[in-house]
């Protein structure tokens, strides 16, 4: 019988579910692949804690991808937390709900296993990751991690509390977004990264997550998500500045409408956006490949090889 596991993935501003069945030797195949964007971080970065409602509302999102698992016959369900549950001073409440409402035991990851998992799944996803000198970035609701590899050896690797929730609470909530407003933004984004160790020169940058494979799929105006189109397309900085002009511009409303973008993620997508510019700029990359895979396929991936 085919052995299937799931992975439940809880970050900051979405939940990742991913169910895949082995297909022997290690390998394994995707068959089911969705977030919920439930919003932990929000509001997390004055509270310091989860609210009551977030907490409620993500823990029985949890509960109901993990009914989901169990229905699909999984017989391994792993569910991982990762930047807000590192830093809410209630994680503990939000972990013990979780394990109330369903039976499974979440484990909070580390910025570096996290920056890990992603590099596994670039190396076994995208074509000359192995061999390139290379630093993949993904970004999220509350972080973002980097690690900068050499001929499929990790060199260096690090998370930075940089993701688009918070930027977007402190600089980019009223919209359409003021220029000065914008540059402060970009200016405070920067700094952080570049204070935090993001610099080039980088031949080959790997991006994932939410925002990166959003921005891919507005540009390839994609209504119906395709991971296939998505992963190893390119965004390069000019199809990144365009994109920032362009939602910096709209309202909610307006951006909600754009072909290719979850509408659920029109409010953080441009400090998202500005994160990904910052760091092509930094890194003197002149463009990224884009990685469907990301944190659940490298947790897959050792599953499945166990």
């Amino acid at each position: 019988m085919l052995s299937r596991k799931a992975i439940i993935d809880i970050g900051t501003n979405s939940i990742k579910f991913c169910l895949a069945e082995g297909s022997g030797a290690g390998g394994y195949k995707v068959t089911k692949d969705v977030n919920d964007i439930a919003r932990l971080g929000e509001g997390l970065k004055d509270a310091g804690r989860i609210g009551a409602e977030a907490l409620e509302r993500n823990a029985r999102s949890v509960a109901n991808f993990v009914g989901e698992a169990k229905a699909a016959g999984a017989d391994e369900i792993v569910a991982v937390g990762t930047m807000a549950l590192r830093v809410a001073g209630n994680a503990a409440d939000f972990i013990a709900r979780v394990k109330e409402l369903c039976g499974v035991e979440l484990r909070v990851l580390s910025g570096e296993e996290e920056a890990q998992l992603s590099y596994v799944a670039v190396m076994l996803g995208i074509e000359g990751a192995a061999e390139a000198d290379l630093m993949t970035m993904d970004t999220g609701g509350g972080s973002t991690e980097f690690v900068f590899g050499k001929a499929g050896k990790i060199v260096r690797k690090f998370s930075l509390n940089v993701g688009a929730v918070r930027f977007t609470e402190q600089y980019l909530a009223a919209v359409p977004v003021a220029a000065n407003r914008l540059a402060e933004a970009q200016a405070a984004i920067k700094k952080e990264l570049a204070d935090g160790g993001v610099t080039g020169p980088v031949a080959f940058l790997v991006g994932m997550g939410g925002t990166v494979t959003s921005m891919a799929s507005v540009k390839h105006k994609m209504p119906q998500y395709d991971p296939d189109v998505i992963h190893g397309s390119t965004l390069s900085l000019d199809d990144v500045k365009a994109q920032i002009a362009d939602y910096a511009a709209k309202t909610l409303e307006q951006r909600r409408e754009i072909v290719g973008l979850q509408p659920k993620r029109a409010d953080v997508i441009l400090a998202g956006a500005c994160i990904v510019k910052a760091v092509l700029e930094l890194t003197g990359a002149r463009e990224m490949t884009v990685s469907d895979r990301s944190l659940r396929h490298g947790l897959l991936f050792q599953l499945f090889k166990a």
